[in-house]
């Protein structure tokens, strides 16, 4: 599932309220701000801090 460029434009961390970038190979929303990883389900971004992942070096 790809992003679309539409709304990768919109859509924050709701953390920091900055720029996320989409992961396409693990597909993910990332915040590099904040070092979090926000996962999509059902090509629905879980924009939730509590739901959200510490990044890792490997992603």
């Amino acid at each position: 599932m790809a992003i679309s460029k539409e709304l990768l434009d919109i859509i924050a961390c709701p953390q920091c309220k900055g720029d996320v970038r989409f992961n396409e190979a693990v597909n993910v929303l990332i915040c590099d701000k904040c070092r979090l990883v926000y996962h999509i389900k059902n090509d629905i971004p879980i924009m939730l801090i509590d739901e959200a992942e510490k990044l890792d070096n490997q992603i």
